[in-house]
């Protein structure tokens, strides 16, 4: 099992930036698939985005060319860079682990197996 901590959440402006974190402990971190969701308020969750173990990335198109997703495999972190951001994009923010095994692979789509207790991203107009 993984246990995963989100941190870097706040308050800010539109057209700002953040920075979350999430980082991994419990099992050998390079051998999962890791994601970034949201949730806003009276909404369902969606996928923001994917990082395989090799560190490719997928995006929802609603991010691609703000948001960046990577991870250091030796810190057993992921990260999202968030730029320009709007207030849309204002929403619980967690991250989530799927385990794939060693081979590098695409990321992953699918259901995730283990999930961060969340992180509030708000961003004002």
């Amino acid at each position: 099992q993984v246990q995963l901590v989100e941190s870097g959440g706040g308050l800010v402006q539109a057209g700002g930036s953040l920075r979350l974190s999430c980082t991994a402990s419990g099992r050998t971190f390079s051998n999962y698939a890791m994601g970034w969701f949201r949730q806003a308020p009276g909404k369902e969750r969606e996928f923001v985005a994917a990082i395989s173990q090799c560190s490719s990335t997928y995006y929802a198109d609603s991010v691609k060319g703000r948001f960046t997703i990577s991870r250091d495999n030796a810190k057993n972190t992921m990260y999202l860079q968030m730029n320009s951001l709007k207030p849309e994009d204002t929403a619980v923010y967690y991250c989530a682990a799927r385990y794939i095994g060693s081979l590098c692979n695409t990321p992953f789509t699918g259901e995730y197996d283990y999930w961060g207790q969340g992180t509030q991203v708000t961003v004002s107009t």
